[in-house]
């Protein structure tokens, strides 16, 4: 079966593993959600990830991270831009998440970066989405 956004099926599977104590999770394999797995461990939000090959699309092992109380260090996920609308911004237009608690991820030219990348490169882009 076909996925019409597997970008927000990535995110959904990270909540709900984080939500259910696990302490990794599966998910099927892309360049872009490997980035983006990439810029989560550089912001904090992952432990590690590791890209497994198979005969398919390949796998995406995600392993989560928790604070000392065993809670979940994604509080909250929220896709931006999606398939049926997409949110495209200037670096003069881009918005902190919280006040600068959380992270924006945006697709540009230079790959994807965070909103304050985004920023001190002087560069805008597609909206993924806001992780805090």
């Amino acid at each position: 079966m076909s996925m019409s956004d597997p970008f927000a099926d990535m995110l959904t599977r990270i909540r709900n593993a984080g939500r259910a104590k696990h302490k990794s999770v599966d998910i099927p394999g892309s360049q872009m959600k490997t980035a983006l797995a990439g810029v989560l461990k550089e912001e904090g939000f992952i432990r590690n990830f590791k890209f497994i090959k198979d005969n398919k699309q390949g796998i995406l092992r995600v392993y989560l991270k928790y604070e000392q109380n065993d809670r979940h260090v994604i509080y909250g996920v929220k896709r931006v831009s999606k398939p049926s609308r997409r949110v495209y911004v200037g670096s003069k237009d881009i918005k902190p998440v919280l006040n600068g608690l959380g992270i924006s991820v945006l697709s540009t030219s230079k790959g994807l970066l965070t909103d304050k990348q985004a920023r001190n490169e002087n560069i805008g882009g597609e909206v993924l989405c806001a992780i805090w």
